[in-house]
Parts: structure tokens; sequence; C-alpha cells
């Protein structure tokens, strides 16, 4: 029988209260108020206490402290990611950010998701849905990307844009609901 840690990676309805789920939660907060504390630190020294915890971490990655995420370890991030300060990542699954990808301040990554059957969230459901974010992606202080969103490689989203859906390599999106303006740089 699968415990609720592993429906929670994967991608199914799980409770965040048990006991696996919580253990974890608690191991995270300990190790970012370490990650957090370490602001001044050198590059490299902020790398190793980022390779202690999250999935991957790509030669030159870099995230400024103050930092903030649920897990840690369904975060992957590819050479040289930048993320500014203040960034929030509800990793309950995967969360990929590609190659070069620079991310500003404020900037809120969610896997994290609810039921939209009021019943199970009643029951207190939760799921998770994946976010893929391609390489050389620029995305503008406090924007928000929700569950299940993918942005293609060479993607611009434009400060404050809540990214609602996929946005095509390339594109330049604005607002909220994040929309397309222009038409997508050529590869």
């Amino acid at each position: 029988m699968k415990g609720e840690l592993a429906r929670m990676l994967a991608g199914e309805l799980y409770h965040p209260g048990a006991p696996e789920i919580q253990a974890e939660l608690a191991a995270s907060r300990a190790w970012l108020a370490r990650y957090n504390s370490a602001f001044g630190q050198s590059s490299p020294e902020l790398r190793k206490i980022l390779a202690e915890r999250l999935g991957a971490v790509g030669e030159g990655a870099q995230i400024r402290p103050p930092f903030f995420c649920d897990y840690g370890f369904n975060i992957k991030l590819g050479a040289n990611v930048f993320l500014n300060f203040n960034c929030v990542v509800l990793d309950v699954v995967e969360v990929a950010i590609g190659d070069e990808t620079q991310i500003g301040p404020a900037v809120q990554i969610y896997a994290a998701d609810h039921p939209r059957d009021p019943a199970q969230r009643r029951k207190g459901l939760e799921l998770g849905r994946p976010v893929r974010i391609g390489r050389n992606v620029w995305i503008g202080g406090g924007a928000i990307i929700l569950p299940g969103i993918t942005i293609g490689d060479d993607a611009v989203i434009g400060a404050g844009s809540v990214v609602t859906k996929d946005v095509e390599a390339g594109a330049t999106v604005v607002g909220n609901p994040a929309r397309r303006v222009g038409r997508p740089s050529p590869s």
C-alpha cells in the first residue's frame, strides 16, 4: 500500500498532515533556516548548501537568500540558473528549471494544488502538478507560475504576471492572467 509521501510525489491526492510528510517539512525548515542564515557566504558555499537538499544544482546555479520552498528535493536547477531574493517554490512534485534561466525577486512557483471538488478539499486532500521551465527563460519580479505549467525555452514572463497556461518557446507573456504579446522570437 502506497504511503502519503509516495502519493504526493506521484501527483496523486494525499493527506499533508501525514507524519512522513511532516517529518520532511521539518527537515526542510531546518535546512532553509541554515541556508537563509548563510547570506553573505560565497556562491560556491551557498551552492554546496543547496546541493544538500535540492534534487539537482547545475554548475553556477545561484539562489539569493532568503529563499523558501516546501521540500527542496523536488527542485532541479540547470546550469547558471539564477533566482533572486525572496523566491517561493512550492515543490510537492518536480519543479525543473532549465539552464541559463533568470528569475527575478519575489517570484512564486506553485506545483502544489488543491482539488476542485469541495468534498475532497473538506477532507484536507491536496495534490501536485509539475512545473517545467525551459532554458534561457527570463521571469520578471513578482510573477506567479501556477501548478502544471510548462514554459518553453527562451520565453519571457513579464514582472507581476500570473501564468495560468503553458507558454510556448520564445513567447513573451504579460499581465493577469498572462497573455502573449507580439510573436515568439526565433529560436
